[in-house]
């Protein structure tokens, strides 16, 4: 799951991201609404986390941007402000769920579990390939009663290729989506995640495999 966050507090926006990064998110931040517009119209993100009072343009003037330009991603307001009118204001400009500061670690998880589960692509904790189990909330890999855990960039690769199987993924999807536009990382971190994902799908004893497809990037397959 990716997430974008928008909060123009320095401290703050590293902490949150440190803790959705623990959480087993991959999540970019910016401090200003003109960015937060920009990065949310690329349709990249499963939710959204706004501030309301941002510079360049405030949360709930891109939020109702996105909402006017039929972008539908799931969007919770992280604020200071408490009042009534600006929560009412907040909803209508069509925010899921909205969270006054300060807060505490686990409400936001939670609320933000909660969130991502009412979009209209919901997604289940447990994805399915040929009786290979992975579990978005364990991040564990079964197959039979047998179970390999799964480190945070195995389970987000492990998640990308269950959710599109017989697919083949270009390694920049991966880089993007997993590390984020802005990382320091080169198609060498995939393989050694990859190749360490390999290992316990081997392990497991699974019909399933991940191949390379040369100039193209990765797919999973059923064993022949």
């Amino acid at each position: 799951m990716r997430l974008l966050i928008a909060e123009d507090n320095p401290k703050l926006l590293k902490s949150l991201l440190h803790i959705f990064h623990n959480n087993g998110f991959t999540a970019d931040g910016v401090s200003n609404g003109t960015d937060a517009l920009a990065y949310a119209q690329s349709k990249e993100y499963d939710g959204l986390i706004l501030d309301i009072m941002i510079p360049g343009m405030d949360g709930i003037e891109v939020l109702k941007t996105l909402r006017s330009q039929n972008i539908t991603t799931p969007t919770l307001f992280l604020t200071a402000r408490t009042e009534v009118e600006q929560r009412v204001e907040g909803l209508d400009a069509g925010a899921d769920d909205y969270l006054p500061k300060p807060f505490q670690v686990s409400e936001l998880m939670a609320r933000v579990r909660a969130m991502l589960r009412r979009k209209d692509t919901y997604t289940p904790d447990l994805l399915t390939f040929h009786e290979v189990v992975l579990n978005r909330s364990t991040y564990q890999l079964s197959y039979h009663g047998e179970i390999q855990n799964l480190s945070g960039k195995e389970f987000q690769l492990m998640e990308i290729l269950m959710e599109n199987p017989n697919i083949i993924i270009p390694t920049e999807h991966f880089m993007t989506h997993i590390w984020g536009w802005n990382a320091n990382v080169d198609v060498g971190a995939v393989w050694v995640h990859i190749s360490n994902l390999r290992k316990k799908i081997t392990a497991l004893h699974a019909p399933i495999e991940v191949r390379f497809v040369r100039n193209a990037g990765y797919t999973l397959k059923k064993t022949i």
